[in-house]
């Protein structure tokens, strides 16, 4: 009976006593990138991801990079969606979702996009080349809808400012 307990005992500590060990992965990655972003958004998000809880902080950065270009991909969407519907009756409106919809779709998905794909290669440089790019969608979104009446993107815009301020940090601290 001690035999056994003893070696249940040690087998929580391996694998990590019930996922502890795995969630300081996560909670590692976010805490080293304190000073970008806010590590519980940090830790909730990258912890939704499945494999993050196992994955070393390279890994963490391959999934803020996708999280970050999905987010963009959905926010350049409703922002084109939004300014179609607009049509012709608010010209102003609409040309400001619009230049939130090209933002995401020309500049800032395709750049966090190009950046996995270097990162995931561990090719800093051009990974790095990139980030002047990959944020630029939520800030330049915000100040385009600033004097319309268009409205109903600041939300998707800071979900994908946290998501890419995460990228590029951990892409700052990864070896």
């Amino acid at each position: 009976m001690r035999t056994s307990l003893l070696a249940v005992a040690l087998a929580a500590v391996a694998l990590g006593c019930c996922g502890v060990a795995a969630a300081d992965a996560v909670t590692d990655s976010c805490n080293a990138i304190r000073d970008f972003v806010d590590v519980s958004f940090c830790a909730a998000r990258l912890g939704s991801v499945p494999g993050a809880a196992v994955a070393d902080r390279h890994g963490h950065l391959l999934m803020a990079a996708d999280l970050a270009a999905a987010s963009g991909a959905s926010a350049g969407d409703a922002a084109a969606a939004a300014a179609e519907a607009r049509g012709d009756r608010d010209p102003a409106a609409r040309d400001a979702l619009r230049a939130c919809g090209f933002l995401y779709g020309a500049a800032s998905v395709p750049a966090l996009r190009l950046m996995r794909g270097y990162a995931a290669a561990r090719a800093w440089g051009a990974a790095r080349a990139l980030l002047l790019l990959t944020g630029k969608a939520g800030i330049g979104c915000d100040a385009a809808l600033a004097g319309s009446a268009a409205g109903g993107m600041a939300a998707a815009n800071r979900e994908f400012d946290q998501l890419s301020a995460m990228a590029t940090a951990l892409l700052n601290v990864v070896d």
